[in-house]
């Protein structure tokens, strides 16, 4: 019976690993997230990553990094080092669907979310559309922290009881990429941190 245990994880294991890892990158507007990636694109050679921004971001991908330029909205742009870009412009299953047959090209996907996206509905998404659940997994959440207005963004009071993102986006985070921090002294940054534990 061990043996039959072992043998399931590691089928387990190789099929987990069969399927293209996706990064979800959250962040109130303004944290970060876009000088992320770009830093990730121009830094980074030994990776081929598909970057999926969204229409919204409040700064483009770094345009010296593009090869070749679009033709229609849902094109691809292929970077000079091999990393490939496309704006969601529309539904995210139709545009990872569409990538579908190609992703075997890249060893991970890294998903821009616009600052006001809640990112619970992705990761529910590509785990339980069997169309995004046979290609993808969600390898990480990364929600990048703007260290001086985080706070503030946390005890937004929404109207109607409804969600407020910038809580959902730390609280389904599994890493907190605290940003702007030379904008807060030693002892606002400790308050921030101390308080990101307790979400």
């Amino acid at each position: 019976a061990r043996h039959d245990r072992h043998k399931l994880f590691t089928m387990a294991d190789s099929k987990e690993n069969e399927l293209t890892p996706i990064t979800v990158i959250t962040g109130f507007l303004g944290a970060g997230k876009t000088t992320l990636v770009n830093y990730i694109l121009k830094e980074q050679n030994q990776w081929k990553i598909c970057v999926l921004e969204n229409e919204f971001g409040e700064v483009a991908i770094d345009d010296g990094l593009v090869a070749e330029s679009l033709d229609a909205p849902e094109d691809l742009i292929t970077m000079d080092n091999g990393c490939v870009c496309c704006s969601v412009r529309g539904d995210l299953v139709r545009t990872l669907g569409q990538l579908a047959t190609r992703r075997k090209d890249f060893d991970a996907i890294l998903l821009e979310t616009t600052g006001l996206a809640d990112p619970a509905p992705i990761v529910y998404t590509v785990q339980t559309n069997p169309k995004m659940s046979d290609n993808y997994r969600i390898d990480s959440i990364v929600c990048l922290a703007d260290c001086k207005h985080l706070e503030a963004h946390l005890d937004e009071a929404k109207p109607d009881g409804s969600v407020n993102e910038a809580l959902q986006q730390v609280a389904f985070a599994d890493k907190i990429l605290l940003n702007k921090v030379d904008l807060v002294t030693a002892e606002e940054k400790a308050k921030l941190e101390a308080r990101l534990r307790t979400i």
